[in-house]
């Protein structure tokens, strides 16, 4: 689950200040790596030349003669300047001594010892690789993917994307990229040798129920609209259908503009399909369940201090009295889930499917110079009715299966059993 840069209706001038304060704390890697103690040892006079190339790299943001705070002790930065100092003159092959290429890896391994996935450094390419995602825009297989105990996972392919055309599934754990093994990989690792040109193939070993098989995907550009909707004739009823494929910067509008539509056209009940929806934007996810809930709590997010925040429904609801189903599966996580939870907890509407994946953490992107960002848990969320769902997802209120053989036959048991829940008026 994402929160958005400052420019987010839900970043208030407290968030501005936090993100200020945040952005102090992490941007000095020209901190961590260049000297920061009072009386440090190293004589002015003393600094070499590597020095003044960092200090240029960092545009003079070096030496600000401090150090990091723990509650139980200080820790000694100039660690990090002093191996810095040691490489530049005294390893062998100089040459390999490529200067941002040291600072990001170091950055990197800074971020991996909390041992969170979600908490991540993205370099440059990465990090634009990120925001296209979001915005529905890059070349690849179109998965979303996670680190779990040490394994590469699938949260959910995209919808209509090249990955669920070739079968992958949410849950299957990826151990090999061209035959080649992923163990040890971080996901920024496992991203970037999935990731490739359009028209290129590449094969995934993946353990589904314990058996390993292969899947040749051919990339594409992956273009995945965030927003789909239909009218469904079932049974004498007229039921609109509303698929949310990511929770992005422009789901609220379109969602409402779909909703509208349906509303006009006088339908008798609405499905809202977050199957494989890995999520996205926490303001998002606020938005659509204010369309069909006339008052009341949100969502909770809940962070290091203080009491969670609380986000109730704004604004009037646009469908607050339309039947309403909404379809989950193993896939749908983050906002989703978020989406699901309020509509669940406010008895607003029936949730059909399987049980969701469990993302139940806020992470908030904050921009780092020369084109990098950290993307940072910063909270985790609970339902209106204080349920922690980080750990087991949201669970149906009517389980219903759906297999491989179905998908690729194109039944829908889960969509059919909505859509005959609402004909029905129950």
């Amino acid at each position: 689950m994402l929160e958005k840069e400052p420019e987010s209706k839900y970043h208030n001038s407290t968030m501005k200040t936090f993100l200020k304060n945040i952005t102090l704390i992490i941007l000095p890697v020209a901190t961590l790596f260049l000297g920061m103690q009072v009386g440090m040892s190293y004589e002015r006079q003393q600094l070499t030349e590597e020095y003044t190339s960092m200090e240029e790299i960092f545009d003079g943001n070096v030496g600000t003669g401090t150090t990091i705070t723990d509650p139980e002790k200080e820790v000694d930065i100039t660690l990090l300047w002093s191996v810095w100092r040691l490489l530049s003159k005294h390893y062998i092959s100089p040459e390999k001594m490529e200067v941002t290429q040291m600072i990001h890896g170091a950055t990197e391994g800074i971020v991996k010892t909390l041992n969170d996935p979600y908490t991540v450094f993205m370099p440059p390419k990465e990090n634009k690789e990120f925001k296209q995602s979001l915005n529905g825009r890059l070349q690849g297989i179109g998965a979303e993917l996670t680190l779990r105990d040490g394994d590469i996972v699938v949260v959910a392919p995209l919808k209509g994307s090249p990955a669920e055309a070739a079968g992958l599934m949410p849950e299957d754990t990826i151990t090999h990229v061209d035959e080649k093994s992923v163990e040890g990989f971080s996901l920024g690792d496992a991203v970037e040798v999935i990731r490739g040109p359009k028209g290129t193939d590449v094969t995934l070993t993946v353990l589904r129920d314990g058996t390993p098989q292969d899947i040749t995907i051919t990339r594409d550009d992956i273009k995945v609209p965030s927003t789909e909707s239909e009218v469904i004739e079932y049974d004498g009823k007229r039921i609109g259908k509303v698929s949310l494929n990511r929770f992005g910067d422009t789901t609220s509008k379109e969602v409402e503009k779909a909703v509208t539509e349906l509303m006009a056209d006088n339908v008798d009940g609405i499905v809202i399909d977050v199957r494989f929806n890995g999520g996205g934007y926490l303001d998002a996810a606020v938005d659509l369940a204010s369309m069909f809930l006339k008052q009341g709590k949100v969502v909770s997010v809940a962070r290091r201090t203080g009491e969670p925040t609380h986000h109730y429904v704004s604004g009037s609801s646009i469908a607050p009295d339309v039947p309403l189903a909404i379809l989950i599966n193993e896939g749908s996580a983050s906002a989703s889930e978020i989406l699901a939870g309020a509509l669940q907890d406010g008895d607003r509407a029936t949730v059909i499917g399987k049980q969701s994946f469990g993302k139940g953490t806020v992470q908030e992107v904050f921009d780092l110079p020369g084109g990098t960002s950290i993307r940072i848990t910063t909270a985790r969320w609970l339902t209106p009715s204080g349920k922690d769902l980080g750990k087991e997802g949201v669970h149906p209120d009517i389980v219903v299966e759906r297999t491989r053989e179905q998908m690729q036959a194109e039944e829908d048991p889960q969509l059919d059993t909505a859509l005959e829940l609402l004909t029905k008026g129950e």
